[in-house]
């Protein structure tokens, strides 16, 4: 089964977001509630925990904004 990671909306304002940094590498095992990756908005920045155990496949690319419910990455669980 494959899950989407989408681009959080962490705020009433918030529309895009930037993945500052990842934390782990495409086709990485990955635990639920380990840190992805970072996320700055134009507030605040936030480490981001995977929701769910899988193997993590990229898609975003760390320093680009995303506008919120873009898929940033996809778990095969």
């Amino acid at each position: 089964m494959r899950s989407r990671i989408k681009m959080p909306k962490l705020g009433m304002s918030m529309e895009e977001g930037t993945v500052t940094e990842w934390h782990v590498a495409d086709g990485d095992r990955v635990e639920a509630g380990q840190i992805l990756y970072t996320l700055e908005t134009d507030k605040t920045a936030n480490e981001v925990p995977s929701p769910l155990a899988g193997v993590i496949k990229l898609i975003a690319v760390a320093g680009e904004s995303y506008p919120v419910g873009e898929v940033l990455a996809e778990l095969e669980h």
